[in-house]
Order: structure tokens, then sequence, then C-alpha cells
């Protein structure tokens, strides 16, 4: 009997892309409709942090933290090499790749087609992107890649505490703006409640529910359909999400696709070295699966919040940003794939015991 438990997506999964796609339609076409309720809805902040948005991360985040055994926390600690993977991609080479394809195509490629001035908005948003690693979101893909969940546990607030060091001072140096101000109540508070909330009503359910209910009970009925819960939340996120932003892509399509470009390359590009390293390392397929998406994704609701808190609403900054979270979603679940595809290329953690 394998040690890991084993699955077979759903037709609710498998198809998850095209879920995806038709919520994002479904965003745009709500907040086309409905601009007045649009503007409302994204007036709903404390600190450029967005409480509706919070509340919808909170219930994708909440089925996925009490699947989480956090006793497996402490075994990840004890394995570093992951985690200083992920710190040496997400802040020593991520934010520069970024720098570069942006520059590269805004300056060169795309130099013809695009106003100077708004170039240099397009870099600064991708920019504030490339800076912004994934916390919350790389559980989703870690869950849906059968990822280690303690690690990327791990990793996640490992990553939502060096954000809160770094991501000022990379902004500053690579956006060369000596007086630029990444709000710090933005991050802390998004961290705080993308994160935090749905760690701590996760571990309370979990441990309180076992030690009443047992843990048959736990994994046999209340966990059943916490999985098809955390997607649903995900595409309602997706609708919100694209309910407040879709004008913006809207109004300026091709420029969305020229942003698009770069962005995809980047996450693509940094999924592989971080692939390859972990290969090179000796990781786990559940070790390397998530510490290569954890680069590979972004923060786009801390880069949405500064951009807009430093450059405004309608600037080329925030539309890089709106970019990110439109292509996220479907490179992500793009790269969930590759991941399941190549997991005999990894030894796995789950060690097989021969029947009796």
């Amino acid at each position: 009997m394998d040690t890991q438990k084993e699955y077979s997506l759903s037709f609710f999964h498998k198809y998850l892309t095209l879920w995806v796609a038709l919520c994002i339609v479904a965003g745009i076409g709500l907040g086309a409709a409905f601009p007045a309720a649009a503007r409302f809805l994204n007036s709903l902040a404390v600190a450029s942090v967005n409480i509706p948005v919070a509340v919808f991360l909170f219930a994708m985040m909440y089925p996925i933290m009490v699947q989480i055994d956090f006793g497996e926390v402490v075994n990840a600690v004890k394995a570093p090499k992951p985690v200083l993977l992920t710190l040496i991609v997400n802040w020593a080479i991520k934010p520069f790749t970024m720098f570069f394809f942006a520059w590269l195509f805004m300056r060169i490629i795309w130099a013809p087609f695009i106003d100077a001035e708004l170039a240099s908005q397009y870099i600064a948003g991708m920019i504030l992107l490339g800076i912004a690693p994934c916390t919350a979101m790389v559980l989703v893909w870690s869950y849906l890649a059968r990822g280690f969940m303690g690690l990327t546990l791990v990793m996640v607030a490992i990553n939502s505490l060096t954000m809160l060091v770094l991501y000022a001072p990379l902004g500053n140096f690579l956006l060369g703006v000596a007086d630029m101000v990444v709000p710090f109540m933005t991050i802390f508070l998004s961290v705080l409640l993308y994160v935090g909330v749905s760690l701590v009503a996760g571990y309370f359910s979990r441990t309180r529910l076992i030690r009443s209910r047992g843990l048959d009970w736990y994994e046999g009925t209340f966990l059943k359909n916490m999985g098809t819960i955390s997607i649903i939340a995900l595409l309602l996120t997706l609708i919100f999400l694209f309910m407040l932003q879709g004008s913006v892509i809207l109004e300026f399509p091709l420029v969305v696709g020229m942003i698009a470009v770069p962005l995809f390359i980047q996450t693509v590009f940094i999924f592989i070295i971080a692939y390859i390293a972990a290969k090179l390392l000796g990781l786990t397929y559940e070790e390397a699966a998530p510490s290569a998406m954890i680069g590979a994704s972004n923060h786009f609701e801390v880069a949405i919040a500064t951009a807009v808190t430093i450059f405004g609403l309608t600037s080329g900054a925030a539309l890089s940003t709106v970019v990110g979270v439109l292509i996220e979603v479907p490179v992500m679940l793009f790269l969930v794939r590759i991941c399941l595809r190549t997991r005999d290329w990894f030894p796995s953690m789950y060690k097989k015991v021969p029947q009796k």
C-alpha cells in the first residue's frame, strides 16, 4: 500500500482551465454591465487591501489549510534545501530576470508601438510583480500538483516574512525611484488576511475536530468535498477580480497582449530554473513541485495594491499588474500539469510498503 493518497482528477478539476476562462469572461462582462457596482466593491479596502477579495481568498485557502497535517511542518523545517532554493530563486534571480524581460520587450521589441513614457510605467508594473513572489495562491498550486503541503506552508511563511523586508528595497533599486514608498501595511495586511487568518482557522479546526470526532470521520467526512470548495472559491475570486479590473483589459486589448508575452516568458523561465535546480539538488517530487511554483507565480494582490498606491489606478503600472492576474491562473494550471506529467523525473518521498 502506498502511504500517499491516490486520487484522479474529477470532471470539475480536469477541465479547470475551461472554468477559469469562463469566469474571466463572466467577471469582465459583469464589470462592464455594472460599472458602479464594481467601483463600490473596489472601494471596500483597508490600506489598499480589498476586503471582499480577502474574504474570497479565505474561502479558497481554508479548505486547503484543514487538509495539512501540521506535524509535517516540523519535518519540513528539518529539510533546508527546498527553502533555500526558493529564497535564492525568488530574491536573487526572479526580480532581475523580470527586469530584463520587461526592458527587452518594452524598450526594444515593442518600442516602435508604445509611447516611451507608457513603456516605463508598464516596466514598473512588471517589476512590482517580479518582486512579489507568490504566497497564498501557491498552496492551491501545490495541492493540485500533489506537493508536500507541510513544506509549502513553511515556504509560504518564510517567503511572506522575507517580502516584508525585501520588497521595498528591491523596488527602490530596480525602479530607480529614490522616493518610492511601498506601503508596509498593504503587505502586512495582505499576508495576514490571505494567509494568517486561514492558517489559524485551519489549525484549530483540524486539531479540535480530530480530537472530538476522530481521524477517520475527519478524513472520510469533513474533508470529503474540501478540494472542490477550494476550487469553487478560486473561480469566484477570479470573477470578482475581473469584475473590478476587467474594464482596463477591454480598453487596452493590444497592450494587454504586449504585456502578457514577457510575463508569460518570465513565469515559464523561472519555473524551469527552479525545477532543474531541484532535480540537481536531489529533491523529491513533492519538494520540487512547490519549490518551482512558488517562484513562478506572483503575489498579484500586493503588486496591484502597490501599483495603484504609487502610480494611480489608471496608470500603465496598474495595467501591468492586472495583466498579471489575467495570465496567472491559466499559466500556473499549465505548470501544474507539467509537474504531474514529470513526477517520474524525481524520487518520491512516499515509499511503497509491500502488502502482506
